[in-house]
């Protein structure tokens, strides 16, 4: 047996082998099936993903029963692969200042004609709001050889009451402010907003602010000798700009300084105990800090906000490990082939793609633990790249004769005393 196929095996069976009996097992035939890119081979279909991997039409049914009824959570999954990754102890978190990034980001997967959902998702290539089903992602961010890998620490779902990206942004602050540990700092990109992350009381955080962003002191501004006293603080302008052909200065810095990062010379400027343009100065108050970095590397200055002090060195290096948060959808969309969904019970739009991301992160970190595959006799310095390693395990069958955990099992159930087919199902008319 290849070695690549016996990892994934150990790997997706470490993940599901709290799931109940027959479940689990069907769960991780399916997930095999996610693994191998069977779904780029049916355009998302899951039947002909199942039974072109070499399933009978029996396996298949219970593989989809147990994706649309197992008694199964994605928070258990996630906490067993977490489980599994630590055991393996080959994926380093990174660490700066004592502080570890948890990347924050809103992935969707598009259902343009799936009907009676409410949900709607930005996209960017159609510049409109279109029918997707939305989920917060929460990753956290380690080393494996030269390659930063995300791994997953929670989903947060859409409301099937209320599926608005703004209450699934709220939803998914609130947990993010419930479960940020001690040393943990939430990296957020400009989607989210500085006045949302002090409603989630998240205390601690590194979040993109615009180009344009304006906050003030947190005192009031000096009474200039004529009319009322001022009410809110003197204004904070990070960047200069122009307004119908005037230029409008920034605003002096509390600092200036400069470090290096990655041979590069980065200059930063930053202001301290800032708040929210509308919000009074007081004792009380949640400030945060502002800094600008000018890299070489780059046309367009870098604006950060944290609500922590932090020095700018960490605040960067912090929020650099906010990029692979991206991976984990690319990995689950693209690289397996769920981008294109067929399912439409409520449960199933929302389970369906959790597995997805799921089977897409351990894929993504299976990829950077074993040795690079490569394509051909061309590929003279492979990568270790999801894409690789899915298309070496489309070779491979499923194996059956593998000595699987106990509890991973077919679950011999009696069913022959239920109706089977067309009787299972028909209706029976009744005479009273």
């Amino acid at each position: 047996m290849l070695i690549a196929v016996e990892s994934t095996i150990q790997a997706l069976q470490a993940v599901v082998q709290d799931v109940p009996v027959g479940t689990n097992y069907a769960l991780l035939q399916l997930m095999w099936v996610m693994v191998q890119g069977r779904l780029l081979v049916s355009r998302g279909a899951i039947f002909p993903a199942l039974t072109g991997s070499g399933l009978n039409w029996s396996a298949a049914r219970r593989c989809w029963a147990a994706m649309r009824y197992g008694a199964w959570q994605s928070e258990g999954l996630i906490e067993a692969w977490r489980q599994y990754v630590a055991q393996q102890g080959k994926w380093q978190e990174h660490e700066y200042d004592g502080y570890c990034g948890v990347a924050v980001d809103i992935t969707a997967f598009w259902r343009p004609r799936l009907k009676g959902w409410l949900g709607k998702h930005f996209h960017n290539l159609a510049g409109r709001a279109l029918p997707a089903v939305s989920f917060g992602v929460v990753v956290r961010v380690g080393q494996m050889g030269l390659q930063r890998v995300p791994l997953l620490k929670s989903l947060v779902r859409t409301d099937p009451e209320d599926p608005s990206d703004a209450k699934l942004v709220e939803r998914l602050l609130h947990e993010v402010g419930q479960n940020l540990a001690a040393d943990e700092v939430a990296l957020f990109d400009a989607g989210f907003k500085m006045a949302a992350l002090q409603a989630a009381e998240i205390k601690q955080a590194v979040v993109r602010l615009a180009a344009n962003v304006t906050a003030r002191r947190n005192y009031p501004a000096l009474y200039k000798g004529r009319g009322r006293r001022p009410v809110y603080g003197p204004i904070v302008r990070p960047l200069a700009r122009s307004y119908k052909g005037r230029t409008i200065d920034a605003t002096e810095p509390d600092f200036t300084d400069a470090f290096e990062f990655e041979g590069r010379t980065i200059k930063v400027k930053g202001w301290y105990d800032v708040i929210l343009p509308g919000v009074v100065p007081g004792p009380n108050n949640d400030t945060f800090d502002i800094y600008v970095f000018e890299d070489p590397l780059y046309h367009d200055p870098l604006v950060l906000g944290t609500t922590l002090p932090l020095r700018p060195v960490t605040s960067f290096a912090l929020y650099q490990d906010r990029w692979p948060v991206e991976q984990v959808p690319l990995a689950a969309k693209h690289m397996i082939g769920a981008h294109r969904q067929f399912v439409f019970a409520v449960q199933s739009c929302q389970r369906w793609p959790e597995l997805a991301l799921i089977v897409g992160g351990i894929l993504t970190y299976l990829a950077a633990a074993l040795p690079p595959i490569p394509t051909g006799f061309w590929d003279k310095q492979p990568k270790s790249t999801p894409g690789r390693l899915r298309r070496l395990l489309a070779r491979a069958d499923f194996p059956k004769d593998y000595p699987f955990l106990p509890q991973l099992r077919k679950k011999q159930a009696v069913t022959d005393h239920l109706p089977k087919g067309v009787a299972a199902h028909r209706r029976t008319t009744v005479v009273i």
